[in-house]
Order: C-alpha cells, then structure tokens, then sequence
C-alpha cells in the first residue's frame, strides 16, 4: 500500500511537468513581473492596493524567485507543490472519512483516502491549475488542512474535550489556516464562512466565537488594504466598460460553468453543440455520484455546495463567479465521489479524468496564450495594445516599448508602420480600426498566435 501511494503521487507530480514550460498568459505574467519589480514591502504599499488580490501569495513568490530564478518552469513549481500537497491532504482527510464511516463501499480507510487523492490529483481542472503561477492552488492547500481540523474537532467526544480542556490546538490550526487562506485568495471567505456557519449550527459556540475572533483580529488588520483595493475595484468597474464580464456575473451560464469544468477542465472545442452534449453529459455522470455520495456525507456536500451559493449571492453586488476561483471545493467533490460510487463508476470517472487531462496536456490549442511566439515575432522596437495587458510582453521583450491603446485616439501618429496587439480591447471598448481609419492606416497583415492576434497596419496617402 505504501508503495502504491508513492507511485500515484510520483505519476501526479510527473504529468504536471508535461509542457509546464508553455508560454506564461496575462495573469501569470502579473505574477513575475510583480516579483522582479518590487521588494517585499512595496509589493504591499505600491501593487497591491491596484490589485485584486491579498499580498501573501507574492510574499512568497518574491522569496521563492529571489532564490530559484524567473523562468516559466520555476515560477510555476510553487502550485505543483502545493497541488501535491493538498493530494495528500486528500488522502488523509479521505482516510478520516474513512475511518468514521467504515460503511463506505466495504473499503478499508486507507483505500478511501487513496481513491479521493487519485481523483483530486488527477482531475483535469486542478492539474491545468497546477501549471499556472497563481494563488489558487495555494489556497486549495491551506482551506484543505481547514477542512481536516474542523472535522476533527467535530468528532471529538465530549471526554475528549474535557480531558484536553478543549483540544485548543485544533482549533488555532482550524483558525490559523482559514487566515492563511484569506490573506492568499479573498475568494476562499465563502468555505471559510460556511465551516463557520456550520459551528454555529452544531452549537459549538466556543469553537465559533474564537475562530471569529481570530479572523477578525486578520481582517481588521488587513481592512486598510482592504478598503482601498475595493475603491479601487469599484472604479475599475466604471472605467473599463465589460469588467465585470471577464470578472464573473452572477448568471445562470457562470453557476452551470462550475460543475461542468470541475469534471472536464478548461478544454473546449466546436462544433459547440458537440462540445456542450459531451461536456453536460459526463458532468451529469460525474455529479450525480458527487450528490449521492453527499447523501451519505451531508457535511461535505453543505462545504461543497454553500460557498457556491454565497458567491452566487455575492457577485450581484462584486461580480466574480468564475468557476476557477471555486477550485478548493475539487478536494471535498473528489472525497465524496468515493462515497457515492461502485467499483465500475470508480474506474470510469478515473478514466474520465484522465483522457480529458491527457488531452489538455498533449494537444498545444489548449495551452494557454502564446505570448512568447507572439513576442519573438515582433520586428518593430514598439507596439500598441492595452497598457494594463503588456505584462506578458514585458516579461518576455523587455526592449520593446508599449503604446497604450486607450490614448490612441489622442495621438499623432508619426510612423508609416505600425505593430497593434488588440488584446482585450474589446473590453475597454476601443474601436482602434475606425480610430486608425480616421489616422489613414489600413491593416497589412496578420499573425495568428494561440489566443492572440499581432497585427501590421501601414499609413496610406489620402487622395
């Protein structure tokens, strides 16, 4: 048995390491330029006030790349890590569930722990997340070590508690992980909440007043950066015209997004109908079992499916339903998938997991954005695109200077030739065709790149 676990999570850290080297997209792009940039301090003071995010995360990317470097492979490691970690927190809160429910499927605990790890570490969603220099699989780490020590103050009898006079370091850990997830990922507030909840609903009173005390205390530290990244959120909002769809409305095609990419992963392809058939009806298979493994753990299906349901409830007000801020709720699907499934099911959905897996990593369209072909193709020592977007090409061509897009209309332009990267200037809602119309220059060419266009525009005389 012991060797079988250490195979799984060999083959699990093994297939992260398939293309990790792929081009960095916008986002993980943030991420190193924010880690070359700034130190320690002003990462608080200078980015993070305009960021959406807490500090922690690049806290510790500062440190990791000030000793390991900046390059694709080694800014990425940090979420392989911590994706195997958690695999392995999986394990043991499976063998714990287990261990309460001896009942689950005739299998010993330790097979239930193996099975829900099998199914967290290979499910295709957190596997693309475990190759991405984001806070998420962080945060996925520190809420699953939440999860273990709130069910283990659960389960505590009352003589338990009264000869350890309240078992308090469970509930420092409890408390202390929850905080640490916070101050990485603001998302993970709606589990932290609904265990939280879940305390007041059992009557654990002294659990839940500490555990908020100690919250509070983080919060009320944090609330000035806080304050100032929600004033700046809220004008965001205002300035760039389709913020909030790229943030996560709260609409019905965000909610379903959740369970359908926590069974596939972030794959797609035409003809969409196709794509929707297959998608719908494997995740229909996959939570089904999800559910029916809920009813015999009622607990797990309320962490699961709560925070969703607050963050639905949340973003009429602070759009961000996207269904990858959720993905530290795959640790609590994939426990309850081997609550609620036979032995065949058990194969299939493994199966499942890792054809759609295998597809993300072996076939190239599905890798992110490719800004490092897009930035070596570039002849020109200036571009004009999104300001707020450049991180990418800043990371990869230093030596080329970017012209914001958003004073386009304001300029005049001097060259015969210029080099345009129209990236997400659809959402500020910058016509630069008609604004460059207007200026003489019609479009010479264009370069296709995954996910991106470059495109050659040239100054022509007018009659």
């Amino acid at each position: 048995m012991k060797y079988k676990i250490t195979l799984i999570f060999l083959a699990a850290f093994l297939i992260r390491l398939i293309a990790i080297n792929q081009s960095l997209w916008l986002d993980e792009a943030t991420t190193a330029r924010v880690v070359q940039r700034y130190n320690y301090w002003e990462i608080i003071t200078k980015f993070s006030p305009h960021d959406f995010h807490p500090p922690l995360y690049y806290m510790l990317m500062k440190l990791w790349t000030n000793i390991f470097g900046y390059a694709e492979v080694v800014l990425r490691l940090p979420s392989v890590l911590f994706s195997l970690a958690t695999g392995y927190m999986v394990y043991l809160l499976g063998k714990k569930i287990g261990d309460n429910d001896p009942a689950i499927g005739g299998m010993a605990k330790r097979e239930v722990g193996i099975r829900a790890a099998v199914f967290f570490l290979f499910n295709p969603l957190i596997v693309y997340y475990s190759q991405e220099a984001r806070m998420y699989m962080m945060t996925t780490f520190f809420l699953s070590i939440s999860i273990f020590y709130l069910i283990l103050m659960l389960k505590e009898k009352k003589s338990q508690i009264q000869k350890s006079k309240f078992k308090a370091q469970n509930l420092v850990l409890f408390t202390l992980f929850s905080v640490l997830s916070f101050l990485t990922f603001y998302g993970s507030v709606f589990l932290t909440a609904s265990m939280l909840f879940y305390l007041l609903f059992k009557k654990k009173f002294r659990m839940f007043y500490v555990s908020c005390l100690m919250f509070g205390v983080a919060c009320l530290l944090l609330s000035p950066l806080l304050y100032r990244q929600l004033m700046n959120a809220k004008q965001q909002l205002q300035l760039v015209a389709d913020w909030s769809q790229v943030l996560g409305s709260a609409n019905l095609k965000n909610l379903l997004l959740i369970p359908l990419k926590f069974s596939i992963g972030r794959i797609s392809f035409k003809p969409k109908w196709i794509y929707w058939f297959a998608a719908g009806v494997w995740s229909i298979i996959t939570w089904f079992n999800v559910v029916k493994g809920g009813i015999k753990q009622k607990l797990l299906l309320y962490l699961l499916m709560t925070p969703i349901g607050l963050g639905f409830i949340f973003s009429f007000w602070t759009p961000l339903l996207q269904y990858f801020r959720f993905i530290y709720l795959i640790p609590i699907m994939s426990i309850l998938l081997v609550s609620g499934m036979n032995a065949s099911i058990n194969r299939l959905i493994k199966a499942g997991f890792m054809v759609f897996t295998l597809i993300y990593l072996l076939v190239p369209a599905f890798y992110r954005e490719d800004w490092k072909s897009l930035a070596n193709a570039i002849k020109s020592d200036e571009v004009y695109m999104i300001y707020s977007s450049s991180d990418p090409l800043q990371y990869y061509r230093g030596d080329i200077r970017t012209v914001d897009l958003n004073e386009l209309s304001s300029m005049r332009l001097s060259d015969k030739e210029i080099y345009l990267i129209p990236y997400s200037a659809d959402i500020h809602r910058i016509d630069y065709r008609a604004i460059l119309a207007k200026k003489n220059f019609r479009q010479q060419g264009q370069i296709d790149f995954r996910g991106l266009k470059l495109e050659k525009w040239k100054r022509y005389s007018a009659m």
